[in-house]
């Protein structure tokens, strides 16, 4: 299986570069945590939930992924948790990325085709893909 297929890719977290990936194991954990589906997590992170997510189901998503990317769950949630709060932004757009490639992981292949130029030829449709900021 590859990295495309598993939703998992990596970001810069507390000045590194780090994989993250979300499993079913992660967000069973996190579902089981809080009273919050992860779809209805998904709504509000995109605006569409009503009311904003708030910063630790934020957080915890994030250190989440770092747990299913390899790390262990003392050191991800050490990490996320001495992040400042003017990171918690930055942690939202991450959180919002984590999910739409755990559900949509043909997007990072979409961002592969279009950085060697192999995207879709003339005058076919433009390839979507999620918003990386809510946008």
């Amino acid at each position: 299986m590859s990295i495309a297929q598993t939703g998992a890719y990596e970001e810069e977290v507390g000045g590194r570069s780090r994989r993250l990936l979300l499993r079913n194991r992660e967000i069973e954990r996190f579902e089981a945590q809080y009273d919050v589906g992860i779809f209805e997590l998904w709504d509000q992170l995109f605006g569409r939930g009503g009311r904003a997510p708030q910063a630790r189901h934020v957080r915890d998503l994030v250190a989440l992924a770092l747990v299913g990317g390899g790390m262990s769950d003392r050191a991800a949630e050490e990490l996320v948790a001495e992040l400042p709060p003017s990171e918690n932004m930055r942690l939202r757009q991450i959180a919002q990325r984590v999910l739409g490639v755990a559900f949509i992981p043909a997007v990072l292949g979409e961002d592969k085709k279009k950085a060697d130029g192999s995207g879709a030829g003339e005058g076919a449709p433009p390839a979507t893909t999620v918003p990386a900021s809510g946008s």
